[in-house]
């Protein structure tokens, strides 16, 4: 029996990342705000200076049940790491013996505040590597993630004289509604990858978001996949509807694999941290 031509796009492109195993990250501590900031950390061999990229990681955290960090945040890594970038990945959570945080009433870390400081320990941290070359630090983040990413290229949050800036960030499926409401503009060229079908972030919001900073903010662009899900990119995940039992993702709403646009997300995403 033929398989749809999804499907079978689906099952090669996993079949080719599982075929190549992940580098072992190296684990740094940066000093941050509120005490040590722990972050697993991929680097191309040599000297450099490398592009560098934060990658921010979603409301489930960054480890795994079986490891320091999940595959899907590794296999994004090893893309990166073969396009030449180094990769720091700050664990926001893990780094306040705090565990995932989708289903968190009270959330103790907020994207606004304490994971935007994160990425502000991490990008001095780099910047102070002397492998890293500095005009080159990018942004790269999913849902919670990706909502502090929105929050961190704000114009308001512009770095002091003699720290280098962002250079480019690309936001999987974030949050938009709160910085929709606000009149979010950015300072850094940022990209926002999401699905139609997204019941758990808003494509709308993101829209409004996007489209009412043009005029007033650097390059701000938005890309919606037809019928996707949350987490498209998350090889391997058959959609379905989440379970309130799951404390590692969101509590209401549909995520699952998407071949078609994580292709090309990824893609876009090479593209655009390699501007």
């Amino acid at each position: 029996m033929r398989l749809p031509l999804l499907l079978q796009i689906g099952i090669l492109l996993a079949a080719g990342h599982a075929a190549v195993a992940a580098p072992a990250p190296e684990r740094v501590d940066i000093a941050g705000a509120n005490g040590k900031l722990s972050a697993l950390l991929y680097k191309p061999d040599g000297d450099g200076p490398f592009p560098a990229v934060i990658a921010l990681h979603g409301c489930g955290g960054l480890a795994g049940k079986s490891g320091p960090i999940k595959r899907r945040y590794a296999d994004w890594a090893e893309q990166l790491l073969k396009s030449g970038h180094a990769v720091l990945l700050p664990d926001s959570y893990g780094s306040r013996d705090l565990g995932p945080q989708c289903h968190a009433k009270t959330p103790r870390v907020l994207a606004r505040r304490e994971r935007l400081a994160d990425i502000l320990a991490a990008r001095h941290w780099l910047a102070q590597q002397p492998w890293t070359a500095r005009q080159r630090i990018g942004l790269i983040g999913w849902d919670n993630g990706a909502s502090a990413l929105l929050w961190a290229v704000r114009p308001q949050t512009a770095p002091g004289k003699g720290e280098p800036d962002f250079r480019s960030a690309v936001a999987f499926y974030p949050d938009c509604r709160t910085s929709s409401r606000l009149g979010w503009s950015a300072r850094a060229p940022t990209l926002v990858l999401i699905g139609s079908s997204d019941d758990i972030s808003s494509p709308s919001a993101c829209r409004s978001m996007v489209d009412g900073a043009q005029g007033r903010s650097a390059l701000a662009r938005m890309v919606v996949y037809p019928g996707a899900y949350h987490e498209f990119d998350h090889i391997g995940v058959t959609p379905h509807l989440t379970s309130a039992n799951d404390p590692s993702v969101p509590e209401q709403g549909h995520l699952g694999f998407d071949p078609a646009a994580r292709s090309d997300a990824e893609k876009r995403v090479m593209h655009w941290l390699g501007r």
